[in-house]
């Protein structure tokens, strides 16, 4: 195996930098993995997978850094830009000509890497043969870490959504950039402002959402397409419904997992990945006959009840595989609570809690906890004990009649499984701005005191209740900290008669045998070693009796040694708040900061944000720095915005 790194020109005059890891047999199928996320250090760490790719499947592997990120030239305007996928399809053009290459490539990777392995797949360039999206979205808006249901996201403000700041504050790694290095960290300082600030004022869907997003166009894709997707992973829905929608040679592979690597997600069962990889790409970008094309396309960890805690090791459950989707035996079960009254709910900001964070991975961002707490603040309808198992798999759909008394409310629904001891196990959940009812794209305020019919897709799901289990609905006003509450409180009525809760049931255990997968390996592949991570991780609650507010506390951080004899530490601590008494008074704090240092120089660069709220705007200010430890370039720019609720 050779490895060495090369700087890629794109038609503008760009050098994108890479790094390439070629097998001794040649020409080879390559594969490519493009990222803002640092190939030379903050991720040096994943060169193990491609070494696996390479030396165990026998393909040329590309890394690449995006434009203005790590050592690449230019600005990284935004994420998932239509010049991003332009530089890819330039890139995949530029491997297929090597005289090292047979001219196939495939591109694969986890959240962004999946992300633009659709977008890019969806442009069609002539050499890309084959795709793996790993945990990430056909849909910008409606499933990303910026909004859900039409509400913003909350406590993925103070962690992805502001560390992102800090990220593309870093320079060039000297090294590798060579001189000129602080010039152009110099200009990226002054080119790039915060993405947050543009993702707080497009609050509803529409052209800058769709720019991305695959969804509805998924004739767009003629590639074979392998999707991997995680029960517990906040892209859950890039499942069912974008592989029934592909017209390509497609395949579908859920498990129980997190937004973490699938040989050591929480929770688990773990498999191996990287022999599935060889396998997926095998098959199609130098025509392997191993077979991968003939077992059936969809497997799925059919989850059964289990026990809930934050840090689950382990689910319940087992692996199924089905010939088509959805299957014959697939029906909708309608579930209606008995009663003819009319029900109230309590808004309150602070309900949720318990829930998981929607975009789940390590610790803090831990699994659902016991729904119970939430419950009791709750609107919940149980049905009486199962008298045997009940499968289901697929979405979930909630259909009812509310009367808000003001324009803009929002409704959680969760399904829910409830143990003979009265342990509430979350399975699955789905919230929506009811100003968003008639769609994200055409917000329409509710009429006061007007009944409204609204219909809520819950978020995709397998779950097996056990017998003698019960199935609750549980309906709430909010759902924080995973979501901003609404613009106000109140009591939401909710006529019995109307809820109607359709089930996708699943008719005996019917299904095909399931593959055997490969064992996992016990180590994420991504995982840097020689960590210092004794820095504590925090995942905290707080209940202001006096202040009469509830407070989300997180903070970890860690210290390990990469690339070029450097030295990097990361720590991110943020707080999310709500008002016991007024949800629209709610506020986000948060801090990233990075520190590399390497032989060359010691760099360190810092974001902060503060978000507070109230029932017309957001008041948003975020705060850079980024410097050169005793050296010339210091950068501090405040960045302040006052942006309107939009029926949010």
């Amino acid at each position: 195996m050779e490895h060495t790194r090369v700087w890629i020109t794109t038609s503008d005059r760009m050098r994108l930098a890479a790094r390439l890891w070629l097998p001794d047999a040649r020409p080879a199928a390559v594969i490519l993995e493009a990222l803002p996320y640092r190939m030379d250090d903050l991720t040096a760490s994943y060169s193990s997978e491609y070494e696996r790719l390479c030396e165990e499947g026998g393909f040329a592997v590309c890394r690449l850094d995006l434009r203005g990120t790590g050592s690449s030239e230019g600005i990284a305007e935004d994420e998932y830009t239509a010049q991003e996928q332009a530089d890819i399809c330039e890139v995949v053009a530029w491997l297929a000509a090597q005289e090292w290459s047979n001219g196939r490539v495939g591109m694969y990777g986890t959240s962004w890497s999946g992300f633009n392995s659709l977008q890019v797949a969806a442009k069609r360039p002539p050499a890309l043969h084959a795709i793996v999206p790993i945990y990430s979205s056909d849909d910008r808006y409606t499933d990303d870490v910026h909004y859900m249901g039409g509400a913003l996201k909350a406590v993925d403000l103070v962690d992805w959504v502001l560390y992102m700041v800090a990220c593309n504050a870093l320079p060039p790694v000297p090294a590798v950039f060579g001189d000129g290095w602080r010039e152009e960290w110099q200009r990226r300082l002054d080119g790039t402002e915060p993405w947050l600030l543009r993702w707080l004022e497009e609050q509803a869907d529409g052209p800058y959402w769709r720019q991305g997003s695959l969804r509805p166009g998924y004739e767009r894709i003629a590639c074979p397409t392998m999707i991997v997707a995680g029960w517990a992973d906040g892209y859950r829905n890039n499942t069912f419904r974008t592989f029934e929608a592909l017209e390509c040679p497609k395949r579908l592979l859920i498990g129980p997992w997190s937004h973490m690597s699938t040989a050591t997600s929480l929770p688990g069962p773990h498999i191996d990945l990287v022999p599935e990889l060889i396998r997926w790409f095998g098959r199609w970008l130098r025509d392997d006959p191993n077979g991968i094309d003939e077992e059936p396309p969809v497997v799925v960890f059919a989850r059964r009840s289990t026990r809930p805690a934050p840090d689950l090791a382990e689910m319940r459950g087992e692996w199924r595989a089905e010939a088509t989707w959805p299957p014959e035996r697939l029906r909708e079960a309608i579930l209606r609570p008995e009663g003819s009254r009319t029900d109230e709910i309590v808004v309150r900001g602070d309900v949720g809690r318990t829930a998981w964070i929607s975009c789940a991975g390590k610790l803090p961002w831990g699994q659902p906890d016991d729904q119970r707490a939430d419950d009791a603040l709750s609107l919940t309808y149980d049905w009486q004990p199962l008298a045997a198992e009940l499968g289901v798999m697929g979405h979930p759909r909630l259909s009812l009649i509310v009367t808000s008394p003001v324009p803009v409310a929002y409704l959680s629904a969760k399904l829910c499984d409830v143990f003979p001891d009265g342990t509430s196990a979350l399975v699955t959940r789905g919230i929506l701005n009811l100003a968003h009812r008639n769609g994200h794209d055409a917000p329409l305020a509710l009429e006061p005191g007007v009944p409204t019919a609204i219909e809520i897709e819950l978020e995709a799901t397998s779950w097996i209740f056990d017998a003698g289990h019960r199935v609750r609905l549980s309906l709430a006003g909010s759902d924080w900290p995973n979501l901003w509450p609404p613009p106000a409180g109140g009591t939401l009525l909710v006529e019995r008669e109307s809820v109607e809760l359709a089930l996708p049931v699943l008719d005996g255990p019917g299904g095909l045998p399931a593959p055997e997968l490969p064992p996992s390996t016990g180590r994420d592949a991504h995982a840097a070693e020689d960590v210092d991570d004794d820095t504590p991780v925090v995942w905290r609650f707080e209940h202001d009796l006096v202040g009469h507010e509830t407070r989300a506390v997180t903070s970890y951080g860690w210290s390990y040694g990469s690339e070029f004899d450097a030295r990097i530490d990361e720590r991110y601590d943020g707080t999310v708040g709500v008002s016991t008494d007024d949800p629209a008074a709610a506020w986000a704090h948060g801090e990233a900061v990075y520190r590399i240092a390497w032989p060359e120089a010691t760099v360190r660069t810092e974001a902060k944000l503060h978000v507070q709220s109230n029932a017309i705007a957001y008041h948003v200010v975020v705060e850079v720095l980024a410097e050169e430890i005793n050296g010339t370039v210091r950068h501090v720019r405040r960045y302040e915005r006052t942006i309107p609720r939009q029926l949010q």
